[in-house]
């Protein structure tokens, strides 16, 4: 018996199972269409994860470029820290996501 993983939650299950005990996907019923179907549906959910991610990104991008700006946040005050570390982890966040979204739309 091994263990594989299944087609449409990821979850390992026994190569020998009926269906998926995590979604309940029945593993009788799937041809190489709904397979391949399924392997697209995943792929289009995990593009727009990644999507979702780039967006947070930028949002704490702007929020920390915004706030330390138009605060007037002085040098030296928590306010200042907190703006200048949300700027920073914000944009280097959306540098790495928009990377592995190229990276994942590059391969097939």
């Amino acid at each position: 018996m091994a263990v594989i993983n299944c087609p449409n939650c990821k979850q390992k299950i026994s190569n020998k199972a009926k269906k998926c005990s995590h979604c309940d996907l029945s593993l009788d019923a799937l041809n190489s269409d709904k397979l391949s179907n399924l392997n697209h549906v995943n792929r289009i959910n995990q593009a727009q994860r990644l999507m979702n991610y780039s967006f947070i990104a930028m949002l704490l991008f702007c929020g920390g470029f915004l706030f330390m700006f138009l605060d007037n946040a002085e040098q030296g005050t928590w306010q200042h820290t907190l703006a200048m570390t949300s700027t920073i982890i914000g944009f280097i966040l959306y540098i790495v996501i928009r990377v592995r979204l190229l990276f994942f739309k590059r391969q097939k």
